[in-house]
């Protein structure tokens, strides 16, 4: 099946940095050092990697934090909380915004 986002395109991520290796590697090192264990373990990490890859709607994050919970030890039961972790915060944020909605709207109205 054809579709705008191709699985097989996520193993080209490192193609990024054929443009700019400089910028690449820099990138590479905060992006390891980030992953990195600390006071969050991999797994804690990788799940939260996971509601973010949800709320910014990456195919790409959502596929790779996916293998990255199940392989640091994270199983379905979490990983689905997670996304509706993902979903309640998302969904918050556009009621929120509602709020600006009625202050334009109040203000309009006057």
């Amino acid at each position: 099946m054809e579709t705008y986002y191709h699985p097989h395109d996520l193993g080209k991520f490192a193609d990024m940095g054929k443009g700019n290796p400089e910028l690449w590697d820099k990138f590479m090192a905060y992006y390891g050092a980030v992953f990195a264990e600390g006071a969050l373990t991999a797994r804690e990490k990788a799940l939260i990697a996971l509601g973010v890859s949800h709320a910014i709607q990456c195919p790409y994050c959502i596929d790779a934090y996916t293998q990255a919970g199940l392989q640091n030890g994270s199983n379905l039961e979490e990983m689905t909380e997670v996304v509706h972790v993902a979903c309640a915060i998302r969904g918050g944020a556009s009621l929120v915004h509602g709020v600006q909605m009625r202050n334009v709207a109040t203000k309009l109205s006057m």
